[in-house]
């Protein structure tokens, strides 16, 4: 079945700053049995797309390698099926979840990576839900399993997983304390289901952090790295967990790679001893979804519950920025400068 063409993509050669993002043309690909080819209409962005253009991303390298093209999750219409592909019909309205190849007009994907896409959403919004709930459900639900009344501190609280976390911890009735980095997004860190945010721009984050949970925090969810790790293992609370899903501060900030700075972050990056752990009875776990292929049965079972949320409302999708296709850098510039508040999606 030829679903027409050409499809444009973006493609990385080799890892590098903002210029090495190429947009190419390729015909449209044909599935496979058991798989659909959706006709994009929306690809999320995430900050992880930028680390992978740097060669800064463990599973880029280790699961694929160069060239690539980034994304992991895409939101348009069924344009064709494989033989063998039940339950879709071509022009469904679904959500995609893939493992890189998400910044395309077109995107062939096994079905059962394929989800129906909630009629309250539009595509923007759709294609900025997988990542970002994906990986704040597996650390809520998978790791943390929380309890009613717990106090959480929340690193980030404005970006895309903050911005998520902050909404599962409101549906656990967990008490969230949000951290954000200017004055611009307390008040979306508040809509998202923040109680109380730290805007660190404005005062000493650990003095007011002390000050709103004086016996230390059930839960730290930490993207920063060095930056903050070590003080964020010491404001928990007995039994209290630090979640680690990213080290941003120890990443460039031009877009390109610094060897020597990159060097200095990890000797300065917190070694947690177990035998401390033991006698305070703190933990420390950790999360990438791009490593998470064995458990796809369980991924699956995560988005559906979202999506059963999103469908009804017990969930809302982030504010969404959108950029062309051919402005993916640019896309990827404003996240890593910090300049965007909830998501970002190109538009093919």
């Amino acid at each position: 079945m030829n679903t027409g063409g050409p499809m444009r993509r973006i493609v990385i050669d080799r890892p590098g700053g903002f210029d090495v993002l190429r947009l190419l043309e390729k015909p449209v690909p044909e599935p496979a049995a058991g798989e659909v080819v959706i006709a994009c209409r929306a690809c999320g962005v995430n900050y992880a797309d930028g680390i992978i253009r740097m060669g800064l991303y463990a599973s880029a390298r280790k699961l694929h390698g160069y060239p690539i093209t980034p994304g992991f999750e895409v939101a348009g219409t069924i344009a064709a099926l494989g033989d063998g592909v039940e339950g879709w019909r071509v022009g469904d309205e679904v959500i995609g979840l893939t493992l890189f190849n998400g910044y395309a007009s077109h995107l062939c994907l096994p079905a059962e990576g394929v989800f129906p896409k909630p009629a309250r959403l539009d595509f923007e919004q759709a294609a900025t839900v997988p990542t970002v709930f994906l990986t704040a459900w597996w650390m809520v639900h998978r790791q943390l399993h929380p309890q009613a009344g717990e106090t959480w501190l929340i690193h980030s609280a404005a970006g895309g997983v903050g911005s998520a976390l902050l909404q599962l911890a409101h549906l656990a009735d967990v008490r969230a304390v949000g951290v954000v980095g200017a004055a611009h997004k307390v008040e979306h860190a508040r809509t998202m289901g923040a109680e109380s945010v730290i805007d660190k721009s404005r005062g000493d984050l650990w003095e007011e952090a002390e000050r709103l949970a004086p016996d230390g925090f059930d839960a730290v969810f930490d993207a920063n790295g060095v930056a903050t790790l070590k003080q964020s293992y010491e404001h928990l609370a007995p039994t209290g967990r630090l979640v680690v899903y990213g080290f941003a501060s120890m990443l460039p900030k031009n877009g390109r790679r610094n060897w020597l700075s990159l060097a200095l972050d990890w000797l300065r990056t917190p070694r947690f001893n177990p035998m401390d752990m033991t006698q305070s009875n703190r933990s420390v776990l950790a999360a990438n979804l791009s490593f998470l292929q064995s458990h796809a049965p369980t991924m699956r079972e995560g988005m559906e519950w979202l999506l059963e949320r999103f469908a009804d409302g017990r969930l809302e999708p982030l504010p969404v920025e959108s950029r062309p296709l051919p402005e993916a850098a640019e896309a990827q510039r404003r996240i890593e400068s910090g300049q965007t508040v909830g998501k970002l999606a190109l538009i093919p």
